[in-house]
C-alpha cells in the first residue's frame, strides 16, 4: 500500500449524470475511459475500491413518479438503469486490466453476482473493485442512501463523492459568484443549511457512523488521487 495515502478503503460514489459527460444522455466512452485511468492508479497503489454508481444519464425513478408512473415501478426502471452503469463501467476497466466484480442488489445471475455483503469484502481484500448496483434493492431508497449503506457494511474509511464542482458551496457557484467554499463542514450543518450534497438519510446514516463524506472534482484528471493523499481539492463532512 501506497504509504501517500490517508486511506485504505474507500468507496467511490458517481452519479449516473457525471457518466454523461457532454453528451446529454447514456455514457460518454471519454469520462469512462479516464475514470478507468484514475482507478487503475490508486488499484495499483493498493487501495481497495468500491463504486456505486447512479442511473440519472439513463432514467431518474423520481422524474418518472413526477410524471404519473407509480413510484416503486418507476424507482425499479431507475435500479436497473444502474446496473446498465455498473456493467458499462466493468467494461472500461477491465480493459484497463482492473480485475472487476459487479454485485446487484436485485438478483440477475446471468450478468453480475448478487449482493452478499461477505463475498463483497473478500473481494476488497483482494484487491477487486466491486461495483455496487441496483441500489438496495428498494423503492424510495436513493443510491446517495445506497453508497453510505454499502460503504458502512463494507468497513469503508470514508465516502468519495463524486461532482462537478470541487466541494461543498454556501450556494450554487454556477449561478452565485458569491457563493463560498467549505474546506470543512459539520453532518448537522449539512442537514442544517440543506446543501443538499447527499439527501437527507444518507447524510443521517454517515453521521450516524462517523463516515467522513468528501466532495470532489471528478472532472479534473488525478483528483481522485489527490484527495486520497490530503490534498485541500475538496470539502470534508465529518461530526466536528
Amino acid at each position: 500500500m501506497n504509504s501517500d495515502y490517508k486511506y485504505k478503503r474507500v468507496l467511490l460514489k458517481l452519479s449516473g449524470e457525471a457518466l454523461m459527460g457532454d453528451t446529454g444522455y447514456g455514457i460518454d466512452p471519454k469520462v469512462v475511459e479516464e475514470l478507468a485511468i484514475q482507478i487503475k492508479e490508486i488499484v495499483e497503489d493498493g487501495m481497495e475500491l468500491a463504486v456505486v454508481v447512479g442511473g440519472g444519464n439513463i432514467f431518474r425513478g423520481l422524474a418518472g413518479s413526477a410524471s404519473g408512473m407509480d413510484r416503486s415501478q418507476a424507482d425499479y426502471i431507475g435500479m436497473l438503469a444502474t446496473c446498465m452503469n455498473a456493467l458499462a463501467l466493468q467494461d472500461a476497466f477491465e480493459r484497463h486490466d482492473i480485475n472487476t466484480r459487479v454485485m446487484s442488489a436485485i438478483s440477475m445471475r446471468q450478468v453480475c453476482e448478487p449482493y452478499i455483503r461477505r463475498r463483497a469484502v473478500h473481494h476488497l481484500e483482494e484487491g477487486i473493485v466491486t461495483i455496487f448496483a441496483a441500489g438496495t434493492g428498494n423503492p424510495y431508497f436513493t443510491t446517495d442512501t445506497t453508497a453510505a449503506l454499502r460503504a458502512c457494511e463494507v468497513n469503508a474509511e470514508c465516502l468519495l463523492k463524486a461532482t462537478k464542482v470541487d466541494g461543498i458551496y454556501s450556494a450554487d457557484p454556477v449561478t452565485n459568484p458569491d457563493a463560498v467554499r467549505y474546506d470543512h463542514i459539520t453532518y448537522q450543518e449539512v442537514l442544517a443549511k440543506q446543501l443538499h450534497v447527499m439527501d437527507a438519510t444518507a447524510t443521517s446514516l454517515c453521521m450516524d457512523n462517523d463516515l467522513p463524506i468528501l466532495v470532489f472534482d471528478m472532472t479534473k484528471p488525478g483528483n481522485i488521487a489527490r484527495v486520497l493523499k490530503g490534498e485541500n481539492i475538496c470539502t470534508t463532512v465529518t461530526n466536528g
